[in-house]
């Protein structure tokens, strides 16, 4: 997995013993079944785990996690999607990576839908890309797994997930 560049000059100096706090994006990319009633959804099959996943990445500094999530896309699967709104906002527990870089991240989930492109592995963070029917997805773990599930549900509320209790925000009235 390449390492953003800022994320390398953040370790140059501060080492990777020092946890960094890095905003995430996730894309649920959905596009109705061809020739069958229901949705779909793209999942990238990552290189360094063998896990599928929809597609995620790390913010830049200075760009719009929304952005983001359409960058990704079109980065790590080779499509171009529309961010359709923000579904949940989570924050993961601490992460030790292979390298030893420890983070944690403010994840951000977006519903996307898909626009045009041909499905494709883009980079060399995923090994596979594949279209699922929401009724039939792969096995993933829980922490991808209801990143689709909230995206796929397409409730009108965003969710706020704290310590893994789901909190609607609804709006200004019960924020803050």
């Amino acid at each position: 997995m390449p390492i953003p560049e800022f994320v390398a000059d953040l370790r140059a100096k501060i080492g990777p013993e020092h946890p960094l706090w890095l905003a995430g994006a996730t894309a649920v990319i959905i596009r109705p079944r061809a020739g069958a009633a229901g949705d779909e959804v793209l999942l990238v099959r990552r290189s360094d785990n063998g896990v599928w996943s929809p597609v995620t990445g790390i913010v830049d500094p200075g760009e719009h996690p929304a952005t983001a999530a359409v960058r990704e896309s079109l980065e790590e699967a080779m499509v171009e999607v529309r961010v359709d709104r923000l579904v949940r906002l989570s924050v993961s527990p601490k992460i030790v990576h292979a390298t030893g870089d420890r983070a944690q991240y403010c994840d951000l989930v977006f519903r996307c839908s898909w626009i045009s492109g041909e499905a494709a592995v883009g980079d060399d963070e995923s090994v596979d890309v594949a279209w699922f029917p929401v009724d039939a997805l792969p096995e993933m773990p829980e922490h991808l797994s209801s990143r689709v599930a909230v995206a796929v549900a397409d409730r009108p509320e965003c969710e706020l997930l704290v310590d893994g209790v789901a909190l609607p925000i609804v709006g200004p009235s019960n924020v803050g």
